[in-house]
């Protein structure tokens, strides 16, 4: 079976850790041996230049093509409208990436069906481009695109054209698809598949050498919080809890416009000596900082399936989590950890306290994590694909 997977959320020599749960769900898929793939994954181009705009100038130097473990990926761009670019973006990301597809069917590789990943604007355009090039599409909805972008008219409208219109609809959890249905999508095209672990690399290490590795102070319990600095992380979240919780101190990797706010509030909060940034940290040395770490905490506003929450249960570290859409698909039982009772910095030290005063042995955390492998998302995906398939042929 020939895919195309279409996505803007795809990880490149600019951005390694952008969108890598796409390419990482893809490589287990490949992995099957049942499954090829070539990826576009559009980059946007903003046509104005200066350090207002540095974040496209970053975007610019995104090779044209290149090969991520063994996969070949192509960047076209698209073109970004201030004001109107929301509702007018998939129709760009759409015009863009017509040629390099076109190039790729010229050269010989005939897919069978476009496999689209997060609704918009990503899976709007996917379904323009199956209906152009006369190819099925499966849209996976990932969080954001379901449970924000709908509140928005003409996006909604769009999402509800294209569910209606594509072949097959993936989620990564249950609650998303309840929220489709909603919005008014029907739940006969809709597949709840979540998103696994790699059980290898996230794997327990020897915790004391970890902690020595990132230079943790020895007897302090340590927080670690993983993802885009941005206001619906809730970095702050954590933050404004440290002055309630003495003995403890927090780790924050990720990189995002929330940096200077987030060590401003450290400072007034007199936390700043037990509050590190770590910038950005590739996946392969996040092992490390889940192992070293006591706790994980995701404080988010919105998830749709959490992979740091998974991440650190399979390094045997349990979570702190706020309970949100997917999250408490994900932590269901005490080995897991702890959802939190409200969504505050007191929820959060309501939520600590009950870990600490429970806190699960490691090996019985990773025992638990070791039942999300990704061998059944795997073959959810090559049943939904063939079926389609058969569908279409018959």
């Amino acid at each position: 079976m020939k895919l195309l997977t279409f996505s803007t959320l795809y990880p490149n020599s600019q951005q390694p850790n952008h969108g890598i749960f796409v390419e990482t769900r893809l490589r287990y898929l490949i992995a099957s041996g049942q499954v090829e793939s070539r990826v576009v994954a559009p980059v946007p181009w903003f046509p104005l230049k200066g350090e207002r705009f540095g974040h496209y100038g970053t975007l610019a130097k995104v090779p044209r093509r290149e090969t991520r473990n063994g996969i070949d990926v192509t960047h076209p761009r698209y073109l970004v409208l201030p004001r109107v670019g929301m509702n007018v973006t998939p129709y760009t990301l759409a015009h863009a990436a017509k040629r390099e597809i076109g190039r790729i069917l010229d050269s010989g590789y005939d897919f069978d069906a476009i496999d689209a990943h997060y609704f918009y604007p990503d899976g709007v355009a996917a379904v323009m481009l199956g209906k152009y090039f006369n190819k099925p599409v499966v849209i996976t909805a990932r969080g954001t695109d379901i449970n924000l972008i709908p509140q928005f008219a003409r996006p909604r409208q769009l999402i509800l054209d294209a569910a209606r219109d594509a072949d097959g609809i993936i989620t990564v959890c249950k609650a998303l698809k309840d929220e489709m249905v909603g919005l008014g999508v029907s739940p006969d095209n809709i597949t709840p598949l979540r998103n696994g672990v790699d059980l290898e690399r996230f794997a327990p290490i020897d915790r004391a050498a970890a902690r020595a590795a990132v230079g943790l102070v020895p007897g302090r319990f340590t927080l670690l919080s993983v993802g885009l600095l941005d206001p619906r992380k809730a970095h702050d979240l954590i933050i404004r809890a440290l002055p309630q919780l003495p003995d403890v101190d927090l780790l924050i990797a990720g990189i995002g416009p929330e940096k200077n706010n987030l060590e401003r509030l450290a400072r007034e909060l007199n936390v700043q000596d037990r509050v590190k940034l770590l910038g950005s940290v590739p996946q392969t040395e996040l092992k490390t900082y889940y192992n070293a770490a006591d706790t994980l905490v995701l404080a988010s506003s919105r998830e749709g399936w959490a992979n740091v929450l998974l991440e650190s249960m399979a390094c045997g570290t349990p979570v702190v989590a706020s309970n949100v859409w997917g999250t408490p698909e994900v932590v269901a039982a005490p080995a897991a950890g702890v959802l939190m009772p409200q969504r505050t910095p007191e929820g959060l030290v309501a939520a600590l306290s009950q870990l600490r005063a429970n806190y699960p042995a490691h090996s019985a955390t990773r025992r638990y994590a070791e039942d999300f492998g990704w061998q059944p998302t795997t073959q959810g995906q090559i049943d939904l694909f063939h079926s389609i398939l058969a569908r279409k042929a018959a």
